[in-house]
């Protein structure tokens, strides 16, 4: 049995939540929370999330909450074509990201950047600035601290006084959805978004794949010959393993 159901925005995929909005509906979605009045959760959606999910209840309770889980993957946007639904875009951070900043310049949204390794976020910022000189991007911080304590209250602190309207937190899963979920309450921002490893790509420190890899769906494989040892299991099983999951398991 084909494990997927549907409404308007959303599709279920072996029971975790995937948006199907366009690059433009989510920017709009995004402008929405800004001015909303509660804290929205804009997640990550991959066939690596979906895997994860599959393993840790409270990861997939926590995509199948969020306000909007942004689909990252080719594999998704396929997965979606296979059962009937259309997931129309793959947003992943390193194009979005840029598309985020130009719309934030445009409507006065704040930034705050929360991750990676030192210097990467700076970096990021310096060249998403000199793209869009409007740009507001209220702080900076890596994500090398202690995720509970005192030195992840000053990071809180931090964050709080800078008081951007969108918080992008970038540790990797499903670490930043565990920080996010432990910390929510306490974080005076509107929306709170991860991105995974986005400000190397933001910063220009790593390389992506070429363009005719990109929109052959087929990024995962530069990645994987890249990194072959860290994502041999993420790619070469993980990927028949969420596939087989779709089709013949429920949940």
């Amino acid at each position: 049995m084909v494990a997927v159901t549907s409404d308007e925005r959303t599709a279920y995929l072996a029971g975790v939540k995937v948006s199907t909005h366009t690059k433009r509906e989510l920017l709009e979605a995004i402008s929405a929370f800004v001015a909303g009045d509660r804290q929205a959760l804009v997640f990550s959606g991959n066939l690596h999330s979906l895997n994860l999910a599959h393993k840790i209840p409270w990861l997939k309770d926590a995509l199948n909450a969020a306000d909007v889980v942004r689909n990252d993957s080719a594999g998704v946007k396929l997965a979606g074509r296979l059962v009937g639904k259309r997931i129309p875009e793959r947003n992943t951070w390193a194009d979005f990201g840029w598309a985020l900043a130009e719309w934030c310049a445009e409507k006065g949204h704040s930034l705050y950047l929360l991750g990676n390794k030192p210097g990467v976020p700076e970096a990021a910022r310096e060249r998403l600035s000199e793209k869009y000189p409007e740009l507001k991007i209220v702080g900076v911080r890596h994500g090398y601290f202690e995720k509970r304590g005192e030195e992840n209250d000053r990071v809180v602190a931090a964050i709080n006084q800078a008081a951007p309207d969108i918080l992008v937190v970038g540790f990797g899963m499903p670490l930043q959805e565990r920080w996010i979920l432990d910390n929510r309450e306490r974080l005076d921002v509107k929306v709170i978004m991860t991105c995974g490893n986005c400000f190397s790509f933001l910063a220009g420190t790593e390389r992506r794949a070429p363009k005719w890899m990109r929109s052959s769906g087929l990024e995962w494989l530069f990645r994987l010959l890249k990194e072959p040892r860290r994502l041999f299991k993420r790619y070469v099983i993980g990927i028949p393993a969420f596939y087989f999951r779709l089709f013949f398991r429920r949940g």
